[in-house]
C-alpha cells in the first residue's frame, strides 16, 4: 500500500524546516517550537504556533512552561544563536532538542506558514 503522507522521522539534535513541517502536518501534539529571538523580531514574524522565550529568558521561562521530555524545536537569528540556546535548554535537563537549521529563513523558503503580532495603538 502506498503512504501518500511522509511519516515524521524521529527528534534529531537539529532538524531541516521540512521535518518540522512534517510533524506539524502529521498532527503531532507532542512538539513545541520555540522562537529565542527578541520580542520586536518575534512580533513582525515567528513560525505559525510558536512560542516566544528570548534568549535572556529562556531557561527561566521554559522551566516554567515545558516539560524536560517534550520534543522542543528551537530556533534563532542564526544557526549559532539557535545552537547556543539549545545548550542552554540541554544543560538545564531538556533533552528533547532539536535546532531547526536556517531558523525563519529557511522556514519561509519553503513557502510555510507564518504568523505576526501586531500592536495597535488607541
Amino acid at each position: 500500500m502506498l503512504n501518500l503522507f511522509p511519516v515524521p522521522s524521529p527528534l534529531q539534535s537539529r532538524s531541516r524546516a521540512y521535518d518540522v513541517k512534517v510533524r506539524l502536518d502529521w498532527g503531532e501534539p507532542a512538539l513545541t517550537i520555540v522562537d529565542v529571538r527578541d520580542r520586536a523580531e518575534y512580533n513582525t514574524s515567528h513560525i505559525r504556533g510558536a512560542i516566544p522565550m528570548p534568549q535572556s529568558e529562556l531557561i527561566e521561562r521554559a522551566l516554567h512552561t515545558l516539560e524536560t521530555n517534550r520534543d522542543v524545536y528551537i530556533y534563532g537569528d542564526t544557526d549559532e544563536e539557535t545552537a547556543a540556546a539549545a545548550a542552554e535548554l540541554r544543560k538545564a535537563g531538556f533533552n528533547k532538542v532539536s535546532e531547526i537549521r536556517g531558523g525563519l529563513a529557511a522556514w519561509k523558503a519553503f513557502g510555510y506558514p507564518v504568523e505576526s503580532v501586531f500592536a495597535h495603538s488607541i
